[in-house]
């Protein structure tokens, strides 16, 4: 195990200044499991001021004395090095931060403040390891233990309660049976800490590669009930019969198939979340039983649970758009070029490799063996044919300003129920979208009401839900 050059060099130039100095945490355990660090910590006896002095390239803007230290190293994750005085923190009253916070004079006192025994280790400038906790043997083991008394631990930091579900799952480790019993007793703590801090540890363990394993560590410890509890109402919730699992189990399995392909942070997301409306929906029970628009109160709970979190608008955007259209339809045969324009209308043309990812982690997680059989295959064929035909109003041939010079009229809502109104017939018909054509539909629109455009419209989308539903019926879904 060697450190890189940039570490060494910060922890050579605190010993010539006349500190200590160690690398610590996560980097040393990632050195010892053979990994590559994404990020460098090193705690030192010197103080902030100190530090500053030792390294005029830096930026130091928090109430921890963590002094970060610019190497002007071309690897990102060597570019900065935070470097921290050894510290003790006191008391933790509101269970997500310390009463006070005291610099130490010994790396024993800093290490006995940290979380897990495997993030308890450092490693001097020549390599040599203390380890007072035991973390080296735990990594052999594949354990994730605290430092200390669990419950102690976790009193400090009831985050500590989600990473250590977090480290299990991306490393693929066991939690050790105490600190397992601690976590599930005190999973309550977790409503002490902020949602974006849960949020954060929640994307990790989604963006693992044992993603499926960290939802039911997550069940296990009793914590979903603090993050997501909408997915929990899918546990024994039985399906038909284009399905062998629960809700809960087909969700956890589609993610499943998502962490395999590694599928983006959307993907993995909406395809965890695709079905979340089904336990509100469902009908009957048995081979048949049915979840008419269960797509639709889906991407109503998927909104709530991406808001909560704290997720970023877009994001939020993305994944409920591909909840909400996960369930279009695509048999041989019965799949009109019509059809498959208004789900690029829908969806978005950015989203529809996202939506067809969703479909076949669907598939996968209902038992299925193919992910991707001939008709999803004919499906993708459709899109990339129509994916040059109008599928928005900026696409059309004329616009606003065409309508307004035609008519003679000034800017307002007609304009836009003329042009939604040409949309419509244009996706039916691509061949419509002439100049020519447009232009003679918009003097004929222009004698009709506002009202009665709407109306049009209206009819329009209401024949496309009744064909959807005739569908459904149809098929069980």
């Amino acid at each position: 195990m060697r450190l890189p050059t940039e570490v060494q060099s910060i922890l050579q130039t605190l010993n010539k200044g006349g500190f200590e100095a160690h690398a610590v945490g996560g980097c040393v355990r990632d050195l010892m499991l053979g990994k590559t660090p994404k990020d460098w910590d090193v705690t030192t006896n010197a103080k902030p001021e100190d530090i500053q002095k030792l390294f005029p390239e830096n930026f130091y803007e928090n109430n921890f004395g963590t002094v970060t230290v610019k190497t002007g190293s071309e690897d990102p994750g060597l570019k900065e090095v935070q470097v921290t005085p050894y510290r003790i923190e006191a008391k933790y009253s509101d269970k997500r931060h310390p009463d006070e916070i005291r610099f130490a004079d010994k790396l024993e006192d800093d290490l006995s403040r940290r979380d897990f025994t495997v993030n308890a280790m450092a490693m001097d400038p020549d390599g040599t390891i203390t380890d007072l906790y035991g973390g080296e043997n735990d990594l052999k083991k594949k354990l994730i233990r605290t430092v200390g008394k669990p419950e102690e631990r976790f009193g400090e930091d009831a985050l500590r309660l989600l990473r250590a579900v977090r480290f299990a799952t991306v490393l693929g480790f066991d939690i050790e049976k105490g600190t397992l019993a601690a976590v599930r007793k005190n999973s309550k703590w977790l409503a002490a800490i902020s949602k974006e801090r849960i949020r954060d540890e929640f994307v990790k363990i989604v963006e693992s590669d044992n993603a499926y394993e960290g939802m039911l560590l997550l069940e296990e410890t009793e914590l979903m009930e603090h993050i997501v509890p909408e997915l929990r109402v899918g546990i024994g919730v039985s399906q038909n019969l284009h399905h062998i699992y629960s809700v809960w189990e087909h969700l956890v399995r589609a993610l499943k198939y998502t962490a395999e392909k590694n599928y983006s942070l959307a993907v993995r997301l909406a395809a965890l979340f695709h079905d979340i409306g089904k336990p509100q929906s469902k009908r009957g029970e048995g081979e048949h039983s049915t979840f008419y628009g269960h797509e639709v109160i889906g991407a109503r709970i998927t909104a709530g649970i991406m808001e909560r979190l704290r997720f970023s608008k877009d994001l939020t955007e993305q994944v409920v758009k591909l909840v909400r259209y996960h369930m279009f339809f695509y048999n041989v045969g019965e799949v009109t070029e019509s059809s498959v324009r208004r789900l690029l209308v829908n969806v978005g043309p950015d989203n529809i490799e996202d939506l067809l990812k969703v479909r076949e982690a669907d598939r996968i997680g209902s038992g299925r063996p193919k992910a991707v059989p001939y008709k999803l295959r004919h499906m993708k064929y459709i899109i990339d044919k129509v994916s040059h035909d109008p599928i928005s109003v900026k696409m059309l041939k004329v616009n606003g300003q065409d309508v307004m010079k035609e008519l003679g009229i000034k800017p307002g809502p007609k304009i836009g129920l003329i042009l939604s109104t040409l949309l419509a017939e244009v996706l039916d018909e691509p061949a419509k979208n002439g100049v020519e054509y447009l232009t003679g539909r918009i003097h004929e629109l222009d004698k009709l009401t506002a009202q009665d455009l709407q109306k049009a419209l209206d009819a329009i989308e209401k024949a496309r839900e009744e064909e959807d539903k005739e569908r459904m019926e149809k098929f069980y879904v």
